[in-house]
């Protein structure tokens, strides 16, 4: 059979973070302690409370497919979550259970972007979301941010760079992968305000909320009803490999996401969606507050420590767990420059080539789940590798 590869993967790009992670797993495999500070994934597991009814619902036999919008009472329970953090009224009927906030992008794209349409987006980002958009034979139009708009988008970036015949929409994320930061809330109104103007979709990326240490992570909800809005209990419940997330979509889509979701992916894990029921409970909860703290508390010591190191951190993150750094007083080529941390100190961070194209060379991304221990042993490998450099 000839091998001939669908010509739309042309148009998605590597994620060379991946790569990397494969590099360093091989040199952990040769016998080197290698610190994961690339990879955005928590480190704390799963809470027991969320375990123990992952496992309740599989012993009792919950295991066949739900509806393709998912379990109802847990539409409900999210629809609860955005009254009790938000003060959001919010129909259940509008929330679609998806796997993983990767499957909620995809049904939110899915069911609003035509084939060579676009979708201004920020540069940098998280690279996957314009890859979705090349799957779909769409478009992500990057508009260059810097730290004087806390590197997110605004409505004059979006004024000034919407294309009237091919511009469909507009991605924020916040607080945003790779910066950590927050846009702010007259920034996110006016952006809203302006896409719907345009007669666009607003596409709201929301997956680090619960993950907040400098002002509040406010909803698109709160400034329209005709937004998509995009979330996961992977970050802040601690649940990335059950694969569950959610969408919550306008009113008028919800019938197209329900028929898209039935046949990309039958439903979301069963075992998953009970696990997430009490991820919501106040008692779990009350664990992941006491981990949030701890996030907190290892991002604002690796803030300290980078910059002593010499690395410029123009926006200080507000949410996540990332640090995007500066490190062109240090390198002139960041993805050299990763590559090298890792091989000589087995520290492992992302290059800012993953993130975009603006000054790509010059930043780098920590990831800090890892704990104080682990933070302080890489600080003191990172200094190591600079003095020798």
């Amino acid at each position: 059979m000839a091998v001939i590869v669908a010509d739309k993967m042309k148009n998605i790009t590597q994620f060379h973070v991946m790569t990397l992670l494969e590099r360093a797993r091989e040199l952990e495999k040769q016998g080197l302690d290698v610190i994961h500070m690339e990879v955005g994934e928590p480190d704390f597991p799963t809470p027991e409370p969320i375990i123990n009814a992952g496992i309740q619902a599989i012993r009792q036999g919950e295991v066949k497919y739900t509806p393709a919008a998912g379990l109802p009472e847990l539409r409900e329970q999210i629809a609860h979550f955005y009254q009790r953090c938000y003060g959001i009224t919010l129909s259940a009927e509008r929330v679609v259970v998806t796997p993983g906030a990767s499957g909620a992008l995809l049904l939110a794209l899915g069911v609003s972007l035509n084939a060579n349409q676009s979708v201004l987006i920020a540069d940098p980002s998280y690279p996957c979301n314009s890859n979705f958009m090349a799957f779909l034979e769409a478009k992500a139009q990057f508009i260059p941010v810097s730290a004087a708009t806390n590197w997110q988008l605004t409505g004059a970036l979006i004024e000034q760079n919407w294309q009237q015949k091919h511009s469909r929409g507009v991605l924020v994320a916040s607080p945003s992968n790779p910066t950590g930061t927050l846009i702010s809330e007259q920034h996110f109104k006016e952006c809203i305000d302006l896409t719907e103007k345009k007669g666009g979709c607003f596409y709201s990326d929301e997956i680090y909320h619960g993950l907040v240490y400098q002002g509040k992570a406010q909803t698109a909800l709160a400034y329209s009803d005709d937004v998509f809005v995009i979330n996961s209990f992977s970050k802040y419940f601690g649940m990335t490999g059950w694969r569950i997330g959610w969408v919550i979509v306008p009113e008028a889509f919800y019938g197209a996401a329900e028929k898209l979701a039935q046949n990309l992916f039958i439903a979301a894990p069963t075992h998953s969606q009970y696990a997430a029921l009490a991820a919501l409970d106040p008692r779990t909860m009350t664990i992941l507050e006491s981990r949030r703290m701890a996030f907190e508390q290892r991002g604002a010591f690796l803030y300290e420590q980078l910059i002593r190191l010499g690395f410029v951190i123009m926006c200080r993150p507000q949410g996540a767990f990332y640090i995007y750094a500066d490190c062109s007083a240090l390198t002139d080529d960041s993805f050299q420059f990763v590559q090298d941390l890792l091989e000589m100190e087995g520290v492992a961070i992302t290059p800012g080539c993953d993130f975009g194209s603006k000054n790509a060379s010059s930043f780098v991304r920590f990831s800090y789940t890892s704990d104080m221990e682990r933070l302080r042993e890489a600080i003191f490998r990172i200094e190591r590798f600079l003095k020798n450099k």
